[in-house]
């Protein structure tokens, strides 16, 4: 993870990209489920093809995300903000992100997401698409919805530790957290909680 050029970015990439398969499956779970069911009720016999194009195409949304991430950290490291640990040293970058970050869990566009990742049967119902084609378009489009949703928590890695795997743990269960409740204000507490520990890292 060290290297550089090419090759050092591209580790960075694999690791972004394994990373938001192991955090973001499970919280998708539920829609993955309902899609294979209604290619299972369709038949055919790209059925079982189509489910594993739709969670590709969910996965190819992340995958964009991913080259972001990497792009972001290898910034990060050629302006010495990141420690060996992949954790920003500087209070105010890491400040600045947790703020970044809790203000996000109030905007509109947040609770848009995140209404869309909760409505798994809405997903199948309005989105629902035939064919292999359809299968990756239907996937990619709730990745997006899910990568609206979740980005900024995932910029929260730079703060807690890219490889802290405590703190992956952590944010991935908030994750499904957010996701199965049916409230908006376990993200809007931790927006709160986020935005305080962002200005005390600013000020302290």
């Amino acid at each position: 993870m060290g290297g550089t050029g090419a090759a050092g970015w591209l580790a960075l990439f694999l690791m972004w990209a394994v990373m938001m398969i192991v955090m973001m499956l499970p919280s998708a779970a539920p829609v993955i489920r309902l899609v294979l069911k209604g290619y299972r009720a369709q038949g055919g016999p790209h059925a079982r093809a189509s489910a594993g194009v739709f969670v590709s195409g969910y996965l190819l949304a992340w995958a964009g995300f991913s080259v972001l991430a990497a792009s972001s950290q290898t910034l990060l490291r050629r302006a010495a903000l990141l420690s060996a640990s992949m954790t920003i040293h500087s209070a105010a970058a890491a400040g600045t992100i947790l703020v970044m970050a809790g203000v996000y869990q109030w905007l509109p566009v947040k609770q848009r997401c995140l209404s869309h990742c909760r409505s798994p049967l809405d997903v199948l119902m309005r989105h629902f698409r035939d064919g292999l084609g359809g299968a990756l378009g239907m996937g990619l489009h709730h990745g997006l919805y899910c990568v609206g949703c979740c980005w900024a928590l995932m910029t929260l890695l730079f703060v807690g530790g890219v490889m802290n795997f405590l703190w992956i743990a952590a944010l991935a269960a908030f994750v499904v957290v957010e996701k199965l409740a049916r409230t908006a204000w376990i993200g809007r507490v931790a927006g709160i909680l986020l935005i305080l520990w962002g200005t005390y890292e600013v000020l302290a």
